[in-house]
Parts: C-alpha cells; sequence; structure tokens
C-alpha cells in the first residue's frame, strides 16, 4: 500500500481524477482559511476489492492531535481526524497486478485556531499503519 497527502486552497475528485487550485503549499496563518487535504491511496492487486481503513488527522509538532474544542456532551477534547473505508476494484482488461488507485479531497472550512510560528502535519494511516511519506507538513506564519 501506498499513499500521499496534497495541500490545496481548494479541490474536489471526479471520475478518479483531481482537480486543485492553489495546489502545494506549506505555510498558512491562522485562523486557517479554507483548505482541502487530497489523499492518494495506491492499492495493490492482491489488496483489491477488499476494505481498508483510513485515517487522516491533524497533529502538532510533538505529534499530538490538535485540540479544537470540547464535546459538549462529555468535556471530552475534540480533534481534527476523518476516518473512513476504501475499497478499489479491478476494472475490466486491466493487466493482473496493476495497481489500483483512490483518490479522495476533504473540504476542510476555515477557522482552526493554530499556534503562529510552530508547524503541523496532516498524517494519513492505513490499515492502522503509517509511513514517514505519508504526511504532510507544513507551518504556520508567525
Amino acid at each position: 500500500m501506498n499513499g500521499q497527502i496534497l495541500l490545496a486552497d481548494f479541490a474536489q475528485t471526479s471520475e478518479g481524477k483531481v482537480s486543485a487550485l492553489g495546489l502545494g503549499w506549506t505555510i498558512t496563518g491562522t485562523p486557517t482559511p479554507p483548505m482541502a487535504v487530497i489523499l492518494l491511496i495506491d492499492i495493490p492487486w492482491d489488496k483489491t476489492n477488499k476494505k481498508h481503513k483510513v485515517t487522516l488527522a491533524l497533529l502538532d509538532a510533538d505529534g499530538h492531535p490538535v485540540v479544537v474544542g470540547q464535546d459538549a456532551n462529555t468535556g471530552k477534547p475534540q480533534h481534527i481526524q476523518f476516518n473512513a473505508d476504501v475499497e478499489a476494484g479491478r476494472p475490466a482488461g486491466i493487466p493482473e497486478g496493476t495497481e489500483q488507485r483512490t483518490s479522495t479531497a476533504i473540504a476542510i472550512g476555515p477557522g482552526i485556531p493554530l499556534t503562529a510560528g510552530q508547524a503541523y502535519e496532516w498524517r494519513l494511516e492505513i490499515d492502522g499503519e503509517h509511513k514517514e511519506l505519508w504526511s504532510a507538513r507544513f507551518l504556520v506564519r508567525p
């Protein structure tokens, strides 16, 4: 399995392709403007036609989840995290062994109150596994 994260101002997916504006930024302001987190996941042939758990989380420079408030009912800290199942099929006519790519664009609204001068990262996990390249790091302007 292989994953990739890209940051953009705006993105959407259609027919397996991603259209993006303002792609590739690594510095932002606070509170954050609207953004899109793009996930590209390559699924090996032998892992197609199966569901895979995907988790995307916003972490601080120390690797801790970013707290953005408290749950009104429980009082527990709220973190920015997205969980989903992804599955790729095997299209007819493609050669056996061909990886299948899934793409997702997650729109994040404005207003995340991050600390100026600090680094953050969006971290991807697939089936509980994380690789160093499955992160997108960015800095908040001082």
